[in-house]
C-alpha cells in the first residue's frame, strides 16, 4: 500500500502540543528513514526542517546525496526515496525530559509505521538505542558503541537497520565510511520482499517482507 500525499513536509499532518516543531520531512512512501534526536541536537529549529542549519547537518546532508538519499542538499533538501524526521519533534527549551521524549514517542512511532521504510537509519546514541529497543531483538545483545555500530547492518523486525555516528562527533572517515556502508546496502535486496502475488486471484503482485 501506498501512501497518496503530496506533502513533503509533515504529510501526515503531526500536531504536537508544543509552540515549535520540526516535523517530518521527505518522501512519505521512502525507503530509507533518517531518524534523529531533537531539534537543538541535530538541527531544524529555524528552518523547520530535520538536519539543516548546523555544520553536523550540513555534514550529514552531503554524505546522504553522494549515497543517493539526497538530490540536494541545504535548508530544504530534495530527498530520493529518503523521509527525515526525530523522535522528539518538538523544539526543547534546554534537555528534553524522559517525560516529554516518552509523549513524543507515539507521534513518531506512527510516522514510522505509516512511512513503513526498509532501513531506518538512526542517528545518535538515542536514537540508535531506541530503534534497536523499540523496533528490533537486538537491544539486549548489542552495546551501543556508535563508534563501532556506524555503518553497520543489523536486522529489524521488518526493517534493516543502519546506525549512524552523531555528526557532530565524525572524523575524516565516518563521513566515507557512511557511504560506502549505504552503496553496498543499496547493491544488495535490502527490500527482502517476497511476491505471494500467485496465491491470490488477479494478477497484481502481492509484496510481503
Amino acid at each position: 500500500m501506498k501512501n497518496v500525499t503530496d506533502r513533503i513536509s509533515n504529510p501526515f499532518g503531526m500536531e504536537p502540543d508544543c509552540s515549535r516543531y520540526v516535523p517530518g520531512y521527505g518522501d512519505a512512501n521512502a525507503d530509507f528513514h533518517v531518524v534523529g534526536d531533537h531539534p537543538g541536537v541535530h538541527g531544524g529549529a529555524e528552518t523547520g526542517i530535520p538536519f539543516t542549519g548546523t555544520p553536523a547537518a550540513e555534514r550529514l546532508q552531503d554524505a546522504l546525496a553522494e549515497a543517493g538519499l539526497l538530490r540536494t542538499t541545504g535548508d530544504a533538501p530534495e530527498v530520493d526515496s529518503t523521509f527525515l524526521s526525530y523522535l522528539h519533534m518538538c523544539v526543547p527549551d534546554g534537555e528534553p525530559t524522559e517525560a516529554s521524549y516518552d509523549d513524543m514517542e507515539r507521534f513518531f512511532d506512527a510516522e514510522l509505521r505509516a512511512i513503513s521504510a526498509h532501513v531506518l537509519l538512526p542517528v545518535g546514541e538515542r536514537a540508535t538505542e531506541h530503534v534497536l529497543e523499540t523496533y528490533t531483538a537486538q537491544a539486549w545483545k548489542t552495546e551501543i558503541d556508535m563508534e563501532a555500530l556506524h555503518g553497520r547492518e543489523l536486522r529489524g523486525s521488518g526493517w534493516l537497520v543502519l546506525p549512524v555516528r552523531d555528526p557532530r562527533e565524525w572524523d575524516e572517515t565516518d563521513g566515507p565510511d557512511l557511504v560506502a556502508a549505504i552503496d553496498m546496502l543499496r547493491a544488495t535486496d535490502y527490500r527482502r520482499e517476497s511476491d505471494l502475488g500467485r496465491f491470490i486471484a488477479g494478477a497484481d503482485p502481492y509484496l510481503v517482507r
